[in-house]
């Protein structure tokens, strides 16, 4: 080898060196230095401190297996059976949801900080956490999605916002939970008002047509992604698309569930 081949060699593997150092720089920085508690600002490893791990979160909470609505039984071994008055007496057209806790203070701060303030961290938090409860109430691989995918934004706001907070969850989900993932399966293909500003009969008019399917999910198990779950008419009407497109089964993964009234 020339001296220049050598030279060029050697260049070439420390550009590979200083590009893979500024990778893994700020990682190794997040393990050792702590940050601030995403909900209280104390120094913590971990995205949220240890007094706010044990005092907020309620994934123990025993929910409704169809809509994840919180119920006031105590948990037990077979969760996804329990279903609420609601649900029982008429069945939504999802299957079943799940949920990490309630869309209450001070955790609504984080759906908030997903949402509005790009703390993308709080993401990969909600979608680890959504992947451990979803594999302990599963009881086999048959159980699991065949494929995930987020609750659509309006093209206005996308460019907007930036990202799609939904699609920042199911990214990370679907590689935990070994599954693929689709940001472009369902389109919005009608720019509907903001939900928050309506009851739920306008909540589910505002949407009931405002979806579209971009390929076949004949025969699939659908997986909807979102960071929160107020009346659920939007995953409601995703759920319709997808059975009316022939979809085995959908199943919710929300970040927080508002508790009904």
């Amino acid at each position: 080898m020339s001296f220049q081949a050598f030279s060029s060699s050697c260049g070439d593997r420390f550009a590979r060196f200083a590009r893979d150092l500024r990778s893994a720089w700020p990682h190794a920085v997040q393990a050792v230095l702590p940050n601030g508690c995403a909900l209280c600002g104390n120094l913590s490893h971990a995205t949220l401190c240890a007094y706010c791990e044990e005092a907020y979160w309620n994934e123990g909470a025993l929910r409704c297996g169809v809509c994840a609505v919180p119920l006031p039984f105590t948990r037990t071994q077979s969760d996804m059976a329990y279903r609420c008055a609601d649900c029982i007496a008429e069945k939504p057209p999802f299957d079943a949801s799940f949920a990490l806790a309630d869309y209450r203070a001070p955790l609504d701060t984080l759906a908030v900080g997903l949402k509005f303030r790009a703390q993308l961290m709080l993401a990969r938090e909600f979608a680890q956490r959504l992947a451990r409860l979803a594999q302990d109430a599963w009881h086999d691989a048959a159980d699991r999605p065949d494929l995930i995918a987020p609750v659509p934004l309006a093209d206005r706001r996308l460019v907007e916002r930036g990202y799609n907070q939904a699609w920042q969850i199911a990214k990370p989900l679907a590689r935990a939970l070994h599954v693929p993932a689709d940001a472009t399966l369902l389109r919005r293909v009608i720019d509907t008002a903001p939900q928050s500003r309506l009851d739920l009969d306008a909540r589910r008019m505002n949407v009931g047509r405002a979806f579209a399917l971009a390929r076949s999910v004949q025969g699939l198990h659908v997986g909807i992604v979102d960071d929160v779950m107020t009346t659920g008419a939007t995953l409601e009407a995703l759920a319709r698309t997808l059975k009316a497109a022939g979809a085995r089964r959908v199943t919710n993964f929300v970040a927080l569930r508002t508790p009904k009234n």
